[in-house]
């Protein structure tokens, strides 16, 4: 896969590291939840998603961004995996826990009423039907009648097929990364957006990929609306 190896090369070779892409993801990810709500962005209240893997730790990134634009806005961080997560998101939620944001567990988010879903439970490298608490989350957030903003992802959907093996998320915009996936050409996707985390042009070259940038002045970019 791809972006995989664009993964690879930048943390062992060329940089940008884990830490640098995953923050990069965050803000873009906030950016896009701010664009998402315009006007309406103070007194938001956001629930973010977010599983234990890099996708997770991007996802935190963001509710970190969020609850520093305003004590207005009420972010609340349900983590699927909280014991599991990994080193780079664990340092994210470290970060997080120093805002005024509020971590929360499943059980606690029926009595949240959120304006914005983040979803940031399952990347791209994840394939097959999700299970256990991230398929109750994935059900809980299709079940309100509220926007959802997917990182890189829509968790649940391959992404390289499109398929959709078990629960799914429908997003309403779904935020990827560096590149286009080919799974992310459904109605699952809803408005695609492609955000750059940073990786230097030297890394696609590496892959024989004929790359020219298309964010040019921008950070984030749209690449459709179904």
């Amino acid at each position: 896969m791809q972006m995989k190896e664009l993964d690879r090369i930048a943390i062992e070779e060329t940089g940008p590291n884990l830490y640098q892409m995953m923050e990069n993801a965050g803000r873009n990810c906030a950016l896009a939840a701010l664009d998402m709500r315009g006007k309406q962005w103070t007194h938001a209240t956001i629930v973010v998603l977010a599983g234990s893997g890099g996708n997770g730790g991007g996802g935190i990134c963001a509710a970190r961004h969020l609850a520093n634009r305003s004590q207005k806005i009420n972010v609340h961080l349900c983590l699927s995996s909280p014991k599991k997560l990994g080193d780079v998101p664990a340092y994210q939620r470290k970060i997080f826990g120093s805002t005024h944001g509020k971590e929360c567990e499943m059980d606690q988010l029926a009595k949240i009423k959120p304006d914005l879903i983040i979803d940031a439970l399952v990347g791209y490298s994840i394939h097959g039907a999700p299970t256990g608490k991230t398929s109750e989350l994935i059900q809980w957030a299709n079940e309100r009648d509220t926007p959802i903003l997917s990182l890189d992802i829509p968790s649940g959907v391959d992404s390289t097929t499109g398929e959709t093996p078990g629960q799914f998320i429908n997003a309403t915009r779904t935020v990827t990364l560096a590149l286009p996936k080919t799974g992310l050409l459904s109605e699952t996707t809803g408005h695609l957006w492609l955000a750059d985390i940073g990786i230097p042009e030297t890394v696609f070259q590496k892959l024989n990929l004929e790359y020219i940038s298309p964010f040019e002045h921008c950070f984030l970019i749209p690449l459709q609306h179904n």
